[in-house]
Parts: C-alpha cells; structure tokens; sequence
C-alpha cells in the first residue's frame, strides 16, 4: 500500500520543518551540491517511473521515502543550486482514467501522533485494518463484470492491468449480488502461507507480486501465488458497517476478517500487536486507521486525505550515509570491510557499522564515503548492507590494507602493519576455542599492547605482578589475579595449547608431541584417515613456519607438556 510515491517534492517541502541547521547540511562546493542534487533527483525520478508505469517496486518504500525527505533537504541547504532544478518528480502517468483517485496516505511516526489524530475526530467512527506489503490496484465492475483493473500511476492514470487480472484467480472476474457499477481499491499481494510479520519482515513480498505484475505473460503458478485485498468500495454505501456488509455478500470477505471498529489508541495496538506478531496470509508493513464515514469518492484526490493514516512498523530497511571505510583483519588474515554509517534506526537497533562480507564485493560495489546505503535487518537482528542506492558523485579516495601482506600464518608480532590481525590471534588464544583465559577480553589485550608489556605472541607470560599493576587501570588486585591466569596457562593440554596457536583442523587424528609433529610432511599428513591433500599440505606448513617453532620452543622452555 503505497504512500510517499505519490508527494510531489514541492509538498515534501513544505512537510518538513525549514529550520535546516547548517551542521546538517553536506560539507559540498556549489558545484557538488549541484551534482548530487542532479543524481538524487534522477534516481527518484527512474523509481517513480518504474513504480507509477511498469508496477515496478525497485526499493523499499521506507528507503523511497528516506531519499525523497533527503531531497528535500538537501534542497533547502542549497537553495540556490536547487532553483535550477525541477519542482515535481517526472509525472509517469499511465495511459488509462481511473474510475477513483487513488489518495495514498499520509504516515504518523508514533502512537502519539494517532492518538491525537484520533482525538481530533472524537475518536468515533474509527476502523483499523492491516497495512498490506503489496501493490495497489483499483477495480471496475460494471454489472457484477470485471471491466478495469488500474494501476495506481499518479493517483488518476495508471497502466491497464485488466489483461493480467483476468489470469489471477484472486481477482474475481465476477461479482455476485452487486449493484451495477462497483469501484474497488484494494492491494495485489504475494501469498505467504503462515508469514509472521515480527518475525519475517517483509520477505521481499512486494518485490515478488510487483516482479510478476511487470512481466509480459503470467504463467498459472505465479498468477495462484497473488491475492487480493479489498481495503475499501470507494462507490459503495456512506457507512462502514454497510460496505463491510456489501463487500461480503460479493464474497469478498477478506475486507470483513481484517476491518474492524476502534475506540481507543489501545484497540488500534491490539490489532497492531495482533497483527504483527501472528500469522498472515500476506505482508503487512503496518496498520491504517480510516474513518467509516468520508467524503463522496468524486471528490478524491491524488493526495493522502484527512479521513484515514497509517501508522506503519519499524523499519527494517533503512537509508543512510558511509562517513567511512574501515578494515578489519581476522586472526587468519582475512580482510572485511566494514561501513561506518550515520546511525539509523532498524526497529530497536541503532545501526553505526555494517559488514561488507568481503574485499572482492566492496570492490564489485565500490563503495565509498558520501555513498547512501541501504541496511536491512537479517533475520530481524543483525545489520545488513542489501544495496548501494546511489554513489556521490565525488568519489573518495580508499586505502585497502595490503592483502598480500596477510595470511593464515602471519603476523605473530606487533609490527607496523600487524596491529589488528596480532590483537586478533591474542583474543583466539585467549578465547573459548584456545586457552581458555578467564578476564582476558580485547580491552585487555591492547591495554597491555599500549604499555609496551606485549610485542611477541607469548611475551604475556613472562608479565609480573609489579609489571601488570603498573598498566593504567588495572592496580594490584587485578594484576594479581591476571598474573594466576597466565600462570594457569602451563598447565592447559598440548592439543588445546595448538589450537590456540592456531592449527588447523587435524580431523581428530592423535596428536603424540611437539618433536613427532614438527617433523611429519604433508604425506605422513594424508596417510592418517580423514587428511586430503588441502588439510595435509595446510598442517605440514604450520608445523614447519618458522614463527610458530620459534613459539614452541619459548613454551618448551617454559615447560609446557608437549614442547
């Protein structure tokens, strides 16, 4: 049930508070200010008409309306680069009069919000439905025969959909005990068998009926996957209760399950609640509140009306700014870039960082400072980067760390260059898959790190009480209690000893001692069942690198069993 498409920017404007500060607006030239105006605007402009004309959905709507407001703001911080620009996004009406305007509706930000604009209507005559996740469409009957299906377009033309409508079943072609002319408005969604909203988000459903919707021929097995959800009979009685009554004798009963009268801004979270947390059969990004009363469907406009809001869930997709590229490096050397973001609002996460998951896709991507991202939440709780929507058009200059430089078996020291993947195998050798160091996290680490105690893997057990205590912010009690903890690590068994220097998987076979080990290659490696070629010849160069035997003999000499 789209909304934010149908504002023209000029109304955004107006919308918005024009008390912009000037610590908000972008750091840019009149000239950058000019480009970046000119690309937002082109990019808006090539979503409208993919939405309006082909019934294309090429972004979330929440990320749609993040761009226009951004727009919006940018217009007002550069007022004189934005009088060059055009007023209105690209009008992509579509070729076929709609019986009824197509209104849209205006969002709410909170309970608040509702509940004031509840109040202002006496809070009576108040109905809530779910807000279907699919695409409007409007339907013209003319006796009980479906003549039109409409596509929203710019509220008053659309693309004719009725050749497509006739393939799906949900769409019913005939109306029984109808009066001889029926306007319907209503959204075509995507079936989804026991979908829970809390849990599921939006399954990119919207994407999936718009995707079907934009081909050129329907087959039978996507045409059965649609729906249809009647959300109003904008022809039908003045009253609620009437229509509801009228839309059931059509058979159109959906409209009847999923209507029901409010009093209060508790019976609207109710259904809100209700709806969001238990199965549906369809999407639903949030919940509409209309009045059963409204002005005669003649008289509509393409513009959301007074008489109903949505008040939509929290967002799962969200559009922001990379203010940088930063690079982790893992104990292996594997490098991730990651996002530093201005932060948003994903349901209760504040996003600030998100993963890339890999060099070569920041490369494919090739993501920079200045570029807006959009960042969903997989599985409802951890940030994802799912696209680049734009890049600025000023690209930032980018430094990636020296890939060449970084393998599972370097950096055993803390040498320029290091710093990160070194801290990384302290915290491996430290961890629950190591030694099993209690109190040892990586503030820890590179507290001891800054004050010059720790260069080589294993200088940390040498480290006396009197050198601990002398670390800022530790004092004696804690320095006493890490200086048992490494003494403790003596006695942890060779085999974990190994895994926290970081062997690689030996399949279980048997591991005798250090001198055994060292000197096995990579087909005394493979002879021992469940070793192949790539697991032998990995675990003959650990045991032959000359940092991990310079280890080994610091621990024999330390009197580790097994060294």
């Amino acid at each position: 049930m789209r909304m934010g498409w149908l504002l023209p920017v000029v109304g955004i404007v107006v919308l918005i508070s024009t008390s912009t500060r000037a610590a908000d607006c972008p750091d840019w030239s009149p000239t950058q200010a000019k480009q970046e105006l000119g690309a937002l605007h082109g990019r808006l402009d090539d979503w409208n008409h993919k939405y309006r004309v082909t019934g294309q959905s090429p972004v979330d709507d929440a990320v749609y309306d993040q761009a226009l407001k951004r727009f919006a703001d940018w217009r007002r911080c550069f007022p004189t680069q934005a009088s060059a620009m055009p007023g209105d996004l690209v009008d992509a009406r579509g070729n076929v009069r709609s019986p009824v305007a197509q209104t849209g509706l205006a969002k709410l930000p909170d309970a608040v919000a509702l509940a004031a604009w509840m109040h202002a209507r006496d809070q009576q005559d108040l109905w809530v439905q779910p807000k279907a996740d699919g695409v409007a469409v409007t339907l013209l009957y003319m006796d009980g025969q479906l003549l039109q299906a409409t596509s929203r377009g710019d509220g008053v033309h659309g693309t004719d959909w009725t050749a497509t409508a006739r393939l799906i079943d949900a769409i019913p072609k005939h109306l029984p005990n109808a009066p001889r002319r029926v306007v319907l408005q209503g959204e075509i969604y995507w079936r989804i068998s026991g979908h829970v909203q809390a849990n599921d988000g939006g399954a990119n459903a919207r994407s999936a009926v718009a995707g079907a919707l934009a081909r050129e021929t329907l087959d039978a097995d996507t045409a059965a996957q649609i729906g249809l959800f009647v959300w109003d009979w904008p022809s039908g009685p003045a009253d609620m209760p009437a229509r509801l009554a009228g839309l059931k004798a059509m058979g159109l009963t959906d409209s009847v399950t999923y209507t029901h009268a409010v009093q209060t801004l508790d019976d609207v979270k109710r259904w809100r609640e209700q709806w969001y947390r238990h199965a549906m059969p369809f999407a639903a990004d949030g919940t509409v509140v209309r009045q059963g009363h409204r002005p005669l469907a003649t008289t509509w406009q393409a513009a959301p009306p007074a008489w109903a809001v949505a008040w939509k869930y929290p967002a799962a997709s969200a559009l922001t700014e990379v203010r940088a590229v930063t690079f982790t490096i893992g104990r292996s050397g594997r490098i991730t870039p990651v996002l530093e973001l201005v932060p948003v609002q994903l349901d209760d996460h504040r996003v600030q960082r998100v993963s890339v998951g890999s060099v070569a896709r920041w490369r494919k991507l090739d993501i920079r400072p200045g570029d807006q991202v959009e960042v969903v939440l997989a599985g409802l709780t951890i940030p994802k980067l799912q696209s680049v929507v734009w890049r600025t058009k000023e690209r930032a200059t980018v430094t990636l760390p020296d890939v060449q430089a970084h393998d599972p078996l370097s950096c055993w020291q803390a040498v320029p260059g290091c710093e990160q993947q070194f801290r990384a195998r302290l915290l491996w050798l430290g961890g629950k898959q190591g030694l099993q160091l209690d109190g040892l996290g990586a503030g820890t680490w590179q507290a001891l790190i800054d004050a010059g105690l720790i260069h080589d893997l294993l200088d940390w057990m040498s480290l006396t009480p009197a050198q601990l205590a002398a670390v800022p912010g530790f004092g004696p009690t804690r320095a006493n209690a890490l200086a048992q903890t490494f003494a403790s690590a003596r006695q942890r068994p060779f085999a974990r000893w190994l895994r926290a220097l970081g062997m690689p998987a030996t399949g279980g076979a048997e591991l005798p001692d250090w001198a055994a080990l060292s000197t096995r290659s990579s087909s005394d490696w493979q002879a021992i069942d469940g070793i192949g070629p790539v697991r032998g010849s990995r675990l003959a160069v650990f045991f032959a690198r000359p940092e991990l035997r310079a280890q080994a003999a610091r621990l024999h000499a330390a009197g580790v069993q097994g060294f």
